[in-house]
């Protein structure tokens, strides 16, 4: 009991911990510590007796079967790199895949006796090797025990047993260590650790029994092996190309992939269900809450980093941030798409980089993009909130859905952009695009959101004094307008909107709405009279630093003569659909005959839009207007991708392996202004590794030339590809293809 005549004085609460938050420990809660870095490995003894020695020790062991060599088999030409399809991956170690049988070549000190020599070959993986998680696996040439993985012996000469493994199609992805271990009366000898028989163990696409399995041979030489890109930017009616090295073989790149998982304290054994890589990994190719492989920026300042539309490929990016374990600067849609996509390709995913044209993206998720108007039907910025982006890319990876009713494996969605946390962390996928393209929004990861980046509707509300809103127009065609892939195997655009659904106004479609709408997505359901009077913007091809016309076209369909209000806006935007100036206002009154049609041009002169370009040099044009006659709100949309100028490169002819080469950009400022702080990076997928040059100047209407040399590694046909990039001038590309003979 308190001395009621002493008051207490409430001491203030200690401050917060600061600095970086302690990582959870298995402390305490198993009895082994949970292996999460393939990086990890533990010390197998070299001897492991089955008793107590005796008074004089163990007697010598010169009498039982010792192991002189091991040979993994592990150049590119022999048959397990070719068989396995990994013969193009930089790596001096042996590199195979699951669900697939592989060879190792043992020298014994004797010829092996099969009726009374006992050896197996091991395979260790993580720093706490266990036979029950599948870290630790022994494989016998016969099947005298029992394991995951089958052995038998294909060969014998002499001295030499040819030993054939096939690593279990559900295995753990990752590097291994391997061990020859001998039976002996005293116990068991094994060859000493060795990091030339080291080995990874990669996704089998090629394999039936592996969740990975894509049984379409051009479609798995494209989303596997090929290592040239091309991803699509631009506007739906003008569609841009971008070229990206993936260079998934690239020397460094797969230990940089198995890193990433490492960074994200993924346990090794979750790492051979695709579901779980993906899905970590979707989170860990972003920084924004786990210290991952990218830093996103919008801003149009890329002081601390590299410009996102500077890059010209993966590797770069990977070794980087392997090397330096930091976040590296800067990456926007593309970037992130990209080099998720040498993830996956790199450790046997089939993937692609897919583009979706007016991509829809809104915090309420709903199925509406709202634009507000005034009462006059002029767009009110200050409270239209939502963007429309011009585009997106993400990821397509290809695997089964176990966990998924069936018929919604294959194709699944995954994107590493930084959008929306999805159960607490910046994240996407996998979500089915089955499953996006009938409703089936509630299955797992993240469908709905998908679902609405290709099916909202543009909802234009007219805000009255009072504040209060009401819907006038909707466009359900707008977003989702256009979704296209490289096509497989040549260098052309493959369109797949159908595969994420249905033909607009089909009874298909509607029935997907309802379905979703059952789900919890929110649609505008106003059935509001059409216009009669149509207002068509035209399709522009327009270069930078060129005045253009834009001419709207209006259509009355009435019988009576029609007074329309028009608001016309001109604005650059982020490809984002992000406003950052308003450069244009026209406010015209059009007077259109019975069935007739009137065109009002608007002059766009270049002095009013240079000096607000942002990268990507987009220009958004909405007209909206009102019929005084009938009070009916009419609009119209239009993104103008100005196209910048072009970079030369032509490279010189009669390349052949190992035989040096000659590639040359050109470059011509078409400016009256200097260019200052001026970037070119130059790469080629196996041909050519990144290089970049720097020029701190360059004077308007003056002319560069930069030559590489350059010494290709391997025959066939490939690209070089370049990019000019500083703060006046965004996204300057160039390539020249490159036949390589043997």
């Amino acid at each position: 009991m308190s001395d009621p005549g002493v008051t207490a004085t409430p001491s203030p609460a200690p401050p917060p911990p600061t600095g970086p938050r302690p990582k959870m420990t298995s402390g305490g809660r198993s009895a082994v510590p949970i292996s999460t870095s393939n990086s990890d490995s533990t010390d197998i003894p070299e001897f492991e007796p089955f008793g107590l020695p005796g008074p004089r020790g163990f007697p010598p062991l010169t009498d039982y079967l010792d192991i002189l060599e091991v040979d993994m088999m592990r150049r590119p030409e022999e048959n397990n790199k070719q068989q396995h399809h990994t013969n193009l991956y930089n790596s001096d170690y042996l590199v195979v895949r699951r669900g697939q049988e592989f060879e190792v070549k043992i020298t014994f000190n004797r010829p092996y006796k099969p009726a009374s020599d006992k050896f197996a070959v091991e395979f260790v993986i993580g720093s706490s090797p266990q036979f029950s998680k599948g870290t630790y696996t022994p494989v016998f040439p016969h099947n005298e025990r029992p394991s995951p993985w089958e052995g038998r012996i294909t060969n014998t000469t002499d001295n030499t047993v040819t030993m054939g493994v096939t690593a279990d199609a559900t295995c753990t992805v990752g590097k291994y260590q391997m061990y020859v271990a001998v039976v002996t009366p005293f116990g068991i000898r094994r060859t000493r650790k060795d990091k030339s028989r080291d080995l990874y163990i990669l996704f089998n696409p090629w394999a039936s029994a592996d969740a990975v399995f894509l049984d379409d041979e051009k479609e798995r030489d494209e989303c596997v092996m090929n290592e040239m890109g091309i991803i699509y930017h631009g506007a739906y009616d003008d569609v841009a190309e971008r070229n990206w090295n993936y260079g998934q073989f690239n020397f460094g790149v797969l230990d940089a992939c198995l890193y990433i998982m490492d960074r994200s304290g993924m346990p090794i054994t979750n790492r051979g269900d695709p579901i779980r890589v993906t899905r970590k990994a979707s989170a860990m190719l972003n920084s924004r809450d786990d210290e991952g492989v990218l830093v996103g920026n919008w801003s149009g300042d890329y002081s601390y980093g590299v410009a996102p539309t500077s890059w010209t490929g993966s590797t770069d990016i990977l070794l980087t941030y392997a090397r330096g374990k930091m976040p590296v600067c800067y990456a926007q849609c593309w970037v992130y798409a990209a080099v998720f996509n040498t993830f996956l390709r790199c450790l046997g995913i089939p993937s692609r980089v897919v583009t979706n044209f007016y991509s829809a993206h809104d915090n309420d998720g709903n199925l509406k993009m709202d634009i507000i108007l005034d009462e006059n039907g002029r767009i009110d910025r200050s409270r239209t909130k939502d963007s429309i982006w011009n585009y997106h890319c993400w990821n397509e990876c290809y695997m089964s859905r176990p966990d998924l009713p069936a018929g919604f494996g294959g194709w699944q969605v995954v994107d590493a952009t930084p959008q929306e946390t999805s159960d607490g962390m910046y994240r996407c996928g996998p979500a089915s695009v089955q499953a996006i393209k009938h409703g089936q929004i509630c299955f797992p990861f993240d469908a709905a959101f998908v679902f609405a980046e290709v099916n909202s509707d543009v909802v234009f509300y007219s805000r009255n004094k009072d504040g209060t809103m009401e819907p006038v127009r909707v466009n359900r065609t707008h977003i989702g307008r256009m979704v296209v892939t490289k096509s497989q195997g040549d260098m052309t655009r493959r369109e797949i909107t159908d595969q994420y659904k249905f033909p607009e106004g089909s009874t298909e479609e509607r029935t997907v709405l309802e379905k979703a709408e059952e789900y919890g997505c929110k649609r505008d359901k106003s059935e509001l009279p059409a216009a009669d009077v149509d207002l068509i913007l035209p399709t522009l091809e327009v270069s930078v630093g060129d005045d253009f016309e834009m001419s709207l076209e209006f259509v009355n369909r009435s019988d009576e003569r029609r007074t329309v209000d028009i608001y016309i806006s001109g604005s650059v935007v982020f490809y984002t659909g992000v406003t950052s100036s308003e450069f244009l206002f026209r406010n015209p009154t059009v007077t259109i005959g019975p069935n007739k049609s009137v065109k009002e041009s608007v002059t766009v002169e270049s002095k009013a839009y240079m000096k607000h370009l942002v990268e990507q040099a987009n220009i958004n044009f909405i007209a909206t207007g009102k019929v005084q006659e009938t009070g009916q709100i009419i609009t119209a949309m239009k993104v103008v991708t100005l196209h910048n100028p072009k970079l030369t490169v032509t490279v010189s002819e009669g390349g052949r392996v190992s035989e040096e080469m000659t590639a040359t950009v050109e470059f011509t400022n078409p400016f009256s202004f200097s260019l200052e702080g001026v970037y070119i990076r130059m790469e080629g997928p196996g041909i050519m590794l990144p290089k970049s040059k720097y020029y701190s100047l360059i004077q308007g209407r003056t002319s560069l030339s930069w030559t590489e040399y350059f010494t290709p590694q391997r025959a066939g046909s490939s690209r070089v590809i370049a990019s000019l990039d500083c703060p006046a001038l965004r996204q300057v590309l160039g390539q020249a293809s490159v036949t390589v003979k043997p």
